[in-house]
């Protein structure tokens, strides 16, 4: 890098996510070119540098725990003019991965940042899901594992027009599936396991069917939701049904708007309309 005094250059470099022939030249340069790399784990680091055959590298540990003070400490290194290159351990840092802490430090203290795209999982399942529809869709990440705020995940996931991408990890896949399909059993759907391993797997059909489809997936997970048009369904939801959905949501204490994200999607009717009888049920059973 640069023998010029002033602050360094903080590169977020994408790394594979599983074919380790997947790593860019742009990438290479840069990693053997740098002064340091921070990574998610040291230990996993170390095996692509080994593999590139780039040895000796100093490495310094920023993970998701992480203190506020370990991120400084990174970001005094590049104030003193050092070049660092942030990795995680597969994909593109700070996208459902650590890093972003350790970028924004950064551009506070006005040190440049440089992306150095490649692999991602998102868009790696996105493309060969067969659903991107050739418009914009929505990331989620990791939902929430449990409580008011999984509920609320679900529902806007469920209320979503768009393709949506989400990574599960696969204790918890068919457990995520089956919630899904309560609310949208005939979206379009496909489950991308283990993405450019050698046990790539990309099971497509709707939520229901893939509910159904096993009850344990293995290796890293990315479900990718298509488009989505509730008012298009074929099967017509009657009053009954639907208040005896509502009333299933709030015995199990989820939030009204939640409810009707989720009852709207499942029914085809406006959210509005599901909402005011959310509320008038809630109300009645007082």
């Amino acid at each position: 890098m640069s023998t010029e005094r002033g602050p360094g250059t903080l590169f977020v470099v994408a790394t594979p996510i599983g074919n380790l022939g997947d790593v860019t030249l742009r990438a290479i340069e840069v990693l053997k070119t740098c002064d340091r790399v921070a990574a998610e784990d040291t230990r996993q680091t170390r095996k692509l540098l080994s593999h590139l055959g780039i040895g000796g590298k100093p490495t310094t540990a920023l993970h998701a725990h992480s203190s506020e003070r370990d991120v400084a400490t990174v970001v005094d290194a590049l104030a003193t003019g050092e070049s660092v290159a942030l990795v995680t351990d597969a994909g593109t840092p700070s996208v459902s991965d650590p890093g972003d802490a350790l970028v924004k430090g950064a551009i506070a203290a006005g040190i440049r940042v440089v992306p150095i795209p490649g692999p991602s999982a998102a868009l790696a399942a996105l493309v060969a899901s067969g659903l991107a529809g050739g418009g914009g869709f929505r990331f989620v990440g990791f939902l929430p594992r449990d409580g008011a705020a999984r509920h609320e995940a679900v529902g806007k996931v469920c209320a979503t027009p768009e393709p949506v991408i989400l990574f599960e990890s696969p204790e918890r896949t068919a457990a995520t599936l089956a919630e899904l399909a309560e609310a949208t059993p005939e979206r379009a759907a496909c489950v991308a396991r283990e993405l450019t391993k050698i046990h790539e797997e990309l099971v497509r059909g709707t939520l229901a069917s893939l509910a159904k489809d096993r009850d344990a997936w293995r290796g890293e997970v990315a479900i990718v939701l298509g488009a989505w048009s509730p008012e298009g369904r074929e099967e017509r939801i009657d009053d009954a049904e639907i208040d005896a959905r509502i009333d299933r949501e709030l015995a199990a204490g989820v939030h009204s708007k939640t409810i009707a994200e989720r009852v709207a999607a499942w029914s085809g009717r406006p959210k509005r309309e599901i909402y005011e009888r959310v509320v008038t049920r809630k109300r009645d059973q007082r």
